[in-house]
């Protein structure tokens, strides 16, 4: 019988929680070439975990807090069209991660595993987190469902949704905030630096074998939830760190994918 007792396989029902909600939502960042925007977002979890701490609040509140200070930043740069997008998401990733990095060591009378937040730690994972994560994928999940036709108008025309009346500054704030929430639930499954690889990889794999977006995003999520039990396994078994072992694993894949669609097409 599987106890959740066990640091181990907390550690594993995390983590599939997270692939879970990763592959649909991976599917809009790849097919919208999104993934520095991923980036960014993921680099202000540090200086939200700076501010959560310091607030003594919740970690994941005071990311989620700050991913929405950033996306709302990202949208009026972006609106008034003076700089060019790589250059705000550049400029926004590298300060809010530089600010992050500050803060945390300028509170001396708090202890924070600044490499567990950077790459990860998913065995510290205790049933707190567990909650947090399928309670917020669930909500995460329930909200791409209802935006999931508008969102797919949006992403491959975007004349043409708006032609069909789609709202597509509140669908576009919706989308980057439901990015800023599964990065605050994974940041401490896979680390800060790493966990876009879990929105973009896995799906990527899966678009090599997929025919409608539904397939895309279910082989997404099936891949992540693979690479997360091999990478998990693999670190136990060779005492290697648990998210880089993670994303190899999901590379892994990505290459089997290519390489074996590169010899179906010949």
């Amino acid at each position: 019988m599987i106890l959740l007792d066990d640091f181990f396989w907390r550690a594993v029902f995390a983590g599939i929680g997270v692939a879970l909600v990763a592959g649909p939502l991976g599917c809009f960042i790849v097919w919208r070439r999104m993934s520095y925007l991923g980036d960014t977002m993921a680099h202000s979890a540090l200086l939200g975990v700076a501010v959560g701490a310091f607030l003594d609040v919740n970690l994941i509140l005071g990311v989620f807090a700050v991913a929405i200070a950033v996306a709302l930043l990202l949208f009026l740069f972006q609106r008034q069209k003076q700089l060019a997008n790589d250059a705000v998401l550049g400029t926004l990733s590298h300060a809010s991660l530089a600010m992050g990095v500050l803060a945390i060591s300028l509170m001396s009378w708090i202890q924070i595993d600044l490499m567990a937040y950077l790459f990860g730690d998913i065995l510290a994972v205790d049933l707190y987190d567990l909650y947090w994560i399928y309670g917020g994928g669930f909500l995460i999940m329930l909200i791409l469902f209802l935006l999931w036709r508008p969102l797919l108008a949006l992403t491959f025309d975007n004349e043409l949704a708006l032609a069909e009346g789609v709202p597509v500054f509140k669908i576009e704030l919706i989308f980057m905030l439901l990015i800023a929430a599964v990065i605050a639930l994974s940041m401490k499954i896979i680390g800060i630096l790493l966990v876009t690889s879990l929105l973009i990889i896995p799906v990527s794999a899966a678009r090599r074998f997929s025919r409608s977006p539904e397939q895309m995003a279910l082989g997404g999520s099936l891949i992540g939830v693979i690479s997360v039990v091999i990478g998990l396994f693999t670190s136990m078994q060779f005492d290697t760190p648990s998210g880089p072992s993670i994303v190899i694993a999901a590379v892994l894949f990505f290459f089997a994918a290519n390489i074996f669609a590169l010899k179906k097409n010949q």
